[in-house]
């Protein structure tokens, strides 16, 4: 089996392991790796396994190890067969590992030795569950682990105690680490995929690692971490150090064979224990910020000043969805609450588009008069329009109004798993995902390899709206073509994305049509 070497342990034995400085350096693989790691356990201990349930997840976790993750499937999220999910690939090495140089310079394999008290068998989780374990080394020092498993939450504490076999360790600090990736959950493996990512949150700053096809990278940080994670799509792979645990360094590595598997480990002290909390469960928003040491910013809700309009709508959807099961008429009352809020500047809008209108003909005679002065006939349009109080580009409001609030829905709808799987009515069974009707042979740039039926209702809606804007006047052949062009770029791009984001715009157009309807603008033109 293929595995991952933890880079090269630093030397911290004069280290001030409180500064949150740190470097940066790209590593090579541990050298002792090339050769087999060193196996001191002198006793044929049998393996146990232990079958925790809690009401989120069943865990099957082996004693190998000192407790690692064999299984884990989640009560409340299912494949598209209707079958749990299962996080942990079938092939996957021993997670949770504990890994250290020997002073004798070789890699220690504690995989095989671990001894536990507890009876192999079912646990079913109502109050917190410990798992202790214990590794005898040749010496007659004790390395003991301990994993807690709590109800009604993701996080499952590690407490690791290397202090009676310090003097063991070579430079004074071991590595606990995830490895072996997580397992795809999604249909489109290659948009799963795309989601794969390593990161180390450190000094407030979030380093990252994503490997390319057939590459194999790794990142070693030294200076404290605040914790190291491994994502898909929807679910996450952490270890956060408890409050008074220090972890002296981090590293993250991945490799892209058949698909992308990554890892990550945090260094700390062998001479005192240590707390770590594994969070392995779906990126839900809530649950992953309760963890603490913004933990959260490894979800990505978009940049700068669309992140927080982002968390915004997903908290309001969350709200609505607590009285209105069904995340489709979330979106319909939600879309009317957006209309109703910027009624008044799209009212604005809809006067200035007529006022444009009507100004159509002077402004023709105006182009008429200074055909042959481009400057004069800029300076005697601006006047007309200062005269008449037209803004010529109030038109362009509601539009420049709703980029951010499109951006920030195609996010939330995207990539936060509390709208993975959620249906509305008849074909849309997934308001994340296109609502493909028709797959195609073949693929089509921009629009993809399937046929939805919501782009096409969004672009009808979104053309009977620019033809009530413009009142059926006549346009400008380059207006015209600019019209013509964007409703079928937007026809071809919309059918790639999530069926509740072309939902959302299909029902806020609906109700921008009825409101130019039934409530027709005033004429704000000055006589």
């Amino acid at each position: 089996m293929e595995t991952f070497a933890p880079p090269p342990e630093p030397d911290v034995t004069s280290q001030d392991t409180t500064k949150i400085t740190y470097t940066k350096k790209q590593t090579t693989p541990d050298p002792t790796i090339e050769k087999a790691p060193v196996f001191i356990s002198k006793t044929n201990i049998p393996e146990k396994t232990f079958t925790v349930k809690t009401d989120l997840y069943t865990a099957i976790v082996s004693s190998n190890s000192g407790g690692t993750i064999r299984s884990i499937t989640y009560n409340n999220y299912f494949y598209q067969d209707s079958s749990n999910i299962e996080l942990i690939n079938a092939d996957q090495e021993d997670n949770l590992l504990i890994k250290f140089i020997n002073l004798d310079g070789e890699s220690v394999d504690l995989r095989r030795g671990w001894s536990t008290s507890e009876q192999a068998g079912d646990i079913y989780i109502e109050s917190t569950k410990y798992l202790n374990f214990e590794y005898l080394l040749p010496n007659g020092s004790i390395i003991k682990k301990t994993l807690s498993f709590h109800p009604d939450s993701y996080v499952i504490d590690i407490n690791t105690d290397l202090s009676d076999a310090s003097q063991q360790v070579f430079s004074g600090v071991y590595s606990l680490g995830w490895y072996g990736g997580l397992k795809p959950t999604e249909q489109n493996l290659k948009e799963d995929q795309t989601y794969f990512y390593s990161y180390a949150y450190l000094g407030g700053e979030l380093e990252d690692l994503k490997v390319s096809t057939n590459e194999s990278d790794s990142l070693f940080f030294n200076g404290a971490a605040d914790w190291v994670a491994i994502r898909t799509k929807y679910f996450l792979a952490s270890l956060v150090p408890g409050e008074n645990t220090s972890a002296v360094s981090s590293s993250i590595f991945g490799r892209f064979k058949e698909n992308e598997v990554y890892g990550a480990s945090l260094f700390f002290p062998s001479s005192s224990p240590s707390n770590v909390s594994l969070y392995l469960g779906p990126l839900e928003y809530d649950r992953v910020q309760t963890v603490g040491r913004e933990l959260s910013r490894v979800m990505n809700f978009g940049w700068g000043p669309i992140r927080p309009i982002a968390k915004g709508i997903l908290y309001v959807l969350k709200k609505l969805n607590n009285y209105i099961p069904n995340y489709g008429f979330v979106l319909i009352l939600f879309a009317i609450g957006v209309k109703l809020l910027v009624y008044p500047l799209t009212k604005k809008s809809y006067q200035s588009t007529a006022a444009m209108q009507q100004l159509q003909p002077e402004i023709s005679a105006l182009r008429e008069k200074h055909k042959n002065n481009p400057q004069k006939l800029n300076q005697a349009t601006m006047e007309l329009y200062k005269a008449r109080g037209v803004n010529p580009l109030g038109g362009c409001l509601p539009m420049l109004l709703q980029m951010p609030l499109l951006l920030s829905l195609f996010i939330v709808f995207r990539s936060t798993i509390e709208l993975r799987a959620e249906p509305f009515v008849w074909w849309i069974k997934d308001l994340s995902a296109p609502d493909a009707v028709l797959s195609l042979p073949f693929s089509i740039p921009i629009y993809g390899s399937h046929v939805a039926i919501l782009p096409i209702l969004m672009v009808v809606s979104m053309f009977i709206q620019q033809r009530l804007m413009t009142g059926g006047a006549a346009q400008q052949p380059q207006q015209k073509m600019m019209q013509y062009f964007m409703t079928a770029f937007f026809f071809l791009m919309f059918n790639t994305f999530p069926s509740g984001l072309n939902l959302y715009y299909t029902l806020f157009n609906v109700f921008s049509i009825i409101q130019q309807k039934l409530i027709p603008p005033t004429d704000p033109v000055k006589n």
